[in-house]
């Protein structure tokens, strides 16, 4: 890829910097005449060229980044280099924190920073452990009976359920959760959406006016003081920062309740899928999670959050971090310009096999067995690393093992059918149902 330097552009590439090496044009259009996933064609060019690579789509090269010492150049070493450029979820989401770029970007996270870390965590720990006891419930009704649930339907309906309460301090009543479906339905869709932000939000009008009127009486009860049995949430931690942050409006405000909603559950309820779907094919991991230690002691929980963090590394939460070069770089040794699309793919990191030793296996003692998973920052990322790692990762890994103590030793879900394949949106999700029973 050819590039240049700039005068006044810092740094700029030196004489010395080579070209990204380029997927040829005819394998692209191969990629291209099969109608594959866009994951197929990452993967042939990290395979043919690299931990940088560079392929063509448009007019200009589009740079792939899975290296991990690359990955964290972009990231965390030069973010201010690497910009959002926009988010796929922004007919959704607005300016909430995932899509609010520069000083914006700043204010919104200071202000949810110490709600997700240490002692802001501490005021989650009992709504947490009273959506897992409500799921446990109702799976030892399911059991009883003998009736099919679809375990993606259940880890939604719990990973909504908990960010609800810890939204509002009120559990989720079946009306809100049968409005609040209109969620995954926009996020399902998104990759389809038109480009034009105009007609993207006509093509999902009718989901948005649910989103919207959902939030809007949220935000209402919240303002007249109605806190919930458990205290006052996430919310009303907005509310207050309007009366000293004029920019928090209610749009704003609703926009943030809608990120938190779809950032707080919809990559909790996939990652659960995708073990229970792990679990069935591995079943000896469930059996060495539970053999690890006592119902709630310390080794247990290692265990357990580990059959997490192997699910992630087959499946992270953000699959890919596009970014675009706000100057011109060296990356690696590559010149990088101005202007460049650059996409980091922590799912073809998470499988490189000269990182990973035998990266297709599903082996949850990576991450307990000291020297048995690569220990550079850049090489296991599945929340992404940097100033716009997600806040959420301690929540989610919290609630996720919450959850598996109660239902692990209980329950084995036995899958009547599962998804041939994966879906990739803004997550990788199972594409189709997961119809169980419960043994």
């Amino acid at each position: 890829m050819a590039t240049h330097a700039r005068t006044g552009s810092h740094p700029s590439p030196t004489p010395a910097a080579r070209s990204v090496p380029e997927l040829e044009p005819a394998l692209v259009g191969q990629w291209q005449a099969g109608g594959g996933e866009l994951i197929d064609l990452f993967a042939q060019a990290r395979e043919r060229l690299g931990g940088v690579a560079a392929f063509r789509l448009g007019p200009r090269p589009t740079v792939l980044v899975t290296a991990p010492q690359a990955v964290q150049h972009v990231l965390a070493l030069h973010a201010d280099r690497y910009v959002k450029r926009s988010h796929r979820a922004r007919p959704l989401i607005g300016d909430g924190l995932l899509a609010a770029t520069g000083e914006a970007w700043q204010r919104q996270r200071r202000l949810l920073q110490s709600q997700f870390t240490g002692r802001g965590m501490r005021r989650y720990e009992q709504r947490i452990a009273e959506a897992a006891r409500t799921t446990a419930a109702r799976w030892a009704a399911y059991a009883r009976t003998g009736q099919v649930l679809d375990v993606g339907d259940e880890m939604r309906r719990f990973a909504l359920d908990t960010i609800w309460r810890s939204l509002t301090g009120h559990p989720l009543d079946p009306g809100t959760e049968r409005e609040l479906a209109a969620v995954p339905a926009v996020v399902a869709v998104l990759p389809s959406l038109p480009a034009d932000g105009a007609a993207a939000q006509e093509a999902v009008a009718a989901e948005l006016a649910t989103v919207d009127a959902v939030a809007s009486r949220a935000i209402a009860a919240a303002r007249d003081g109605e806190a919930g049995p458990d205290g006052p949430g996430l919310l009303h931690v907005l509310l207050e920062a309007a009366g000293t942050h004029p920019e928090y409006t209610d749009r704003l405000i609703r926009d943030e309740l809608v990120t938190l909603l779809v950032a707080g559950h919809e990559t909790t309820a996939t990652t659960l899928t995708w073990l229970y779907l792990l679990l069935d094919r591995n079943p000896q991991a469930r059996e060495q999670a539970l053999a690890a230690g006592a119902e709630g002691s310390p080794q247990r929980r290692q265990a357990v959050q580990a059959l997490v963090h192997e699910t992630l590394r087959f499946y992270p939460s953000a699959w890919i971090l596009p970014r675009c070069a706000a100057q011109d770089d060296v990356l690696a040794g590559y010149a990088i310009e101005a202007g460049t699309d650059v996409l980091v793919c922590p799912y073809l990191t998470h499988r490189d096999p000269g990182l990973w030793e035998d990266p297709a296996r599903f082996d949850p003692g990576r991450f307990t067995t000291p020297g048995a998973r690569p220990t550079h920052p850049g090489s296991y990322l599945p929340f992404g690393i940097g100033p716009r790692a997600c806040l959420g990762l301690q929540f989610a890994l919290r609630e996720s093992t919450v959850l598996l103590e109660h239902l692990l030793p209980a329950h084995i879900p036995r899958f009547r059918s599962a998804p041939a394949k994966a879906a990739y949106s803004i997550t990788v999700r199972p594409d189709g149902p997961t119809p169980a029973t419960l043994g």
